[in-house]
């Protein structure tokens, strides 16, 4: 296989930033077709023929297969999202969608989440493509919308009407190859599974009245601001899934602290006292259930007491946990004002992760001793969703799997994912295209 190049990776993440496919959680936005147009033409230059999936106006996604030689071969899965979460322009010092290089990154929404690893996916499949080399097993590059909503105007979709289109043996999607450890055992982080997703509006009712006589009234506003604040002082405990260890052990901290973060009784405090609150968030999401308020919606004026208020509430679940504890967490978390609060289910997913023991583990683990000899790879729990839960359920044994560069740390990675200034280093996309290559070559070749 000719070697892909990392030049050509950066190139196309610029054009896909640039066309700011801002997927805000309707159906009318997203607009995904006009990165799928893009990859369609990237690819199509190469030979391969590209089908596209359209689960609503402008919703489409697309997938481009490399047959193999030998049908028993393990197939691949690239999944590779396209569109973006929403920005606040005035928080950032560059132009979100200008897709600029500045100081050897590129700056711009999609960055790290995810459309660089979607151009470098795309670039690995047309260079395989261009350079004529069979491989044994089936390639797919699945280029996806709406995985930042949920994906089901993507994944989902496609899943539930063409699940052929994308069903393999193995997946790789975001995000990971941060590295941790220490010197003497450095590790690389890779994604095996993600925390359940449990959104919920809650529809908080009152009595609707007159602005100007609010004595004694029944205001459902001031009744939400409560439901808001309960939901914001629920801690429930901690509670220690198989991946934790694992996760622990390959943080590189002295045994002291490895005790702590693996003790029910004593990980919470310590997190109330973390100087750095960015890993102290990390490592709270990892071992709790969360519950984040981010929405507040109530269709009234300024002069009327509103009768019902919309609280949404971004719920992740711990493994193991289903529609029924989430209930009870809600139920404890609001107490008496349980009962005036009607729950719809938004998303309700549980948590999902995959094995290590597969050929493709050790396919990750070769690809990524190339650069980094000594380094081993380890697994970890994503405390976001990804549309490796839809490939699970078709079978696949799915990772979060890309190679950063050793000076980017992940606390600065997870700073970038759906905030200001998101940016990606050409180090970065260089390592995850070869890293993709040399995996595809070992699993497929």
């Amino acid at each position: 296989m000719s070697e892909p190049r990392g030049d050509e990776a950066v190139e196309l993440l610029q054009t896909l930033i640039r066309n700011a496919c801002v997927n805000d959680g309707t159906e009318e936005s997203g607009q995904e077709i006009r990165n799928a147009d893009v990859l369609a033409t990237f690819l199509e230059g190469a030979g391969l023929e590209v089908e596209r999936f359209h689960a609503a106006p402008g919703r489409t996604s697309l997938v481009a297969r490399i047959e193999g030689t030998d049908p028993d071969a393990p197939s691949l899965c690239l999944n590779g999202h396209t569109d973006v979460v929403p920005v606040n322009i005035d928080g950032w010092r560059e132009d979100p969608f200008g897709g600029e290089i500045i100081d050897n990154e590129v700056w711009g929404r999609g960055a790290v989440d995810m459309l660089e690893l979607t151009s470098s996916m795309a670039v690995v499949t047309r260079a395989i493509a261009r350079s004529g080399t069979r491989l044994r097993g089936d390639l797919v590059f699945f280029a996806v919308a709406d995985e930042e909503a949920g994906s089901a105007y993507g994944a989902r979709w496609v899943g539930d009407h063409h699940p052929e289109a994308i069903t393999t043996d193995f997946l790789l999607t975001e995000n990971g190859g941060l590295h941790g450890g220490t010197t003497d055992d450095p590790t690389i982080s890779m994604v095996v599974g993600e925390k359940g997703i449990a959104w919920r509006r809650l529809k908080v009712r009152g009595t609707p009245g007159h602005g100007s006589r609010p004595y004694r009234s029944d205001n459902a506003l001031v009744k939400a601001a409560a439901v808001v604040q309960r939901l914001a002082e629920y801690q429930p405990g901690p509670r220690f899934h198989e991946i934790w260890r694992p996760q622990v052990d390959a943080m590189g901290v002295d045994d002291d602290i490895k005790a702590i973060l693996l003790d029910d009784g004593a990980i919470d405090e310590a997190l109330a006292v973390l100087p750095n609150a960015a890993q102290a968030g990390h490592i709270h999401a990892c071992t709790h259930t969360t519950f984040s308020p981010n929405v507040v919606g109530s269709q009234t004026k300024t002069n009327i007491i509103p009768d019902a208020v919309d609280v949404e509430v971004d719920i992740r679940t711990l493994p193991g946990e289903r529609t029924e504890d989430v209930e009870a967490h809600l139920r404890e978390a609001l107490g008496d004002l349980y009962d005036q609060v009607d729950i719809e289910i938004l998303l309700d997913e549980p948590s999902t992760h995959s094995r290590v023991d597969t050929p493709l583990w050790d396919s990750m683990q070769k690809a990524v001793a190339n650069p980094f000899p000594t380094s081993r790879i380890s697994p970890s729990l994503s405390v976001g969703f990804t549309d490796a839960r839809v490939h699970r359920e078709l079978g696949a044994v799915s990772y979060g799997a890309g190679l950063m560069s050793p000076n980017l740390s992940p606390t600065e990675f997870g700073r970038r994912f759906h905030g200001n200034d998101e940016r990606i280093d050409i180090e970065s996309i260089h390592l995850t295209t070869q890293f993709y290559a040399d995996v595809v070559a070992d699993l497929l070749g």
